[in-house]
């Protein structure tokens, strides 16, 4: 490490030299680091090549599933969410029991590590719903039964808000073709000051393909002017929870 000396000083970088501000002084030192090749070929970089290829398998992953869930997570307020889903999928990631370390991906990990994932952290869906899902599984469907309700007695809402709209979606995921699909049903956008009847969301679960699914429920709501729809405070009273999943390999 060198120390500068004279009355030029400097802060910042030239070519590989860094120049710095301690209390000691200006020092000055030399790029350093590991070179590419020597991660990629020395024995005592192995765990950090394993490192590698698992952080590399939760990228894609993680972006596979962020993108099967665009329609649902576009209408989300919610900065954090592509950090929170990627440190979710590392945990299933490093459930997979099936592969050594350095080995081991998401497609084998325990995939209802992910069940009850909120996709806002600032508004979850039980603080928006105030009554009960009735919830049917089978074959062919995923089904969300809704009561009958006041929405002004029974859903959190925001300021401004004039109509909501609730939807069951289902996504399916391939993670080694990287294929994704996506079946959803909603509700009709609905006035805050009508009371809503009672009705059935249904995810066709025939039309998903892949091998891991997602099914979810989530609320929207909107402010309704002169015809038009707009979104309150860019999503950030919406939510959206993972109710159930599936894996069929």
């Amino acid at each position: 490490m060198a120390k500068q000396t004279g009355v030029i000083t400097l802060e910042g970088r030239i070519g590989r030299l860094s120049f710095y501000k301690t209390k000691d002084g200006y020092l000055a030192r030399e790029k350093g680091g590991v070179s590419r090749n020597r991660i990629l070929n020395d024995p005592r970089f192995a765990r950090t090549r394993e490192n590698i290829r698992e952080f590399t398998d939760n990228a894609k992953s993680s972006k596979l599933f962020r993108d099967a869930l665009r329609p649902v997570i576009s209408q989300i307020g919610d900065r954090r969410l592509t950090q929170r889903i990627t440190q979710s999928m590392m945990q299933v990631l490093k459930s997979d029991e099936l592969n050594v370390r350095g080995d081991r991906t998401v497609k084998d990990g325990d995939w209802q590590l992910m069940k009850d994932m909120e996709l806002n952290s600032g508004s979850s869906l039980s603080s928006v719903l105030f009554f009960e899902l009735g919830l049917q599984d089978s074959a062919s469907a995923w089904e969300v039964q809704l009561p009958a309700f006041n929405p002004q007695d029974l859903l959190a809402m925001p300021a401004g808000a004039t109509h909501f709209k609730i939807s069951a979606s289902g996504v399916g995921i391939d993670f080694e073709s990287g294929s994704r699909s996506l079946q959803s049903q909603s509700t009709p956008v609905q006035a805050v000051t009508a009371p809503s009847l009672a009705q059935t969301l249904s995810v066709d679960k025939t039309q998903l393909s892949g091998t891991h699914y997602a099914f979810l429920v989530s609320v929207e709501f909107i402010q309704a002017v002169n015809g038009v729809d707009y979104a309150i405070n860019n999503g950030a009273h919406n939510a959206a929870k993972i109710i159930s999943l599936e894996k069929t390999s």
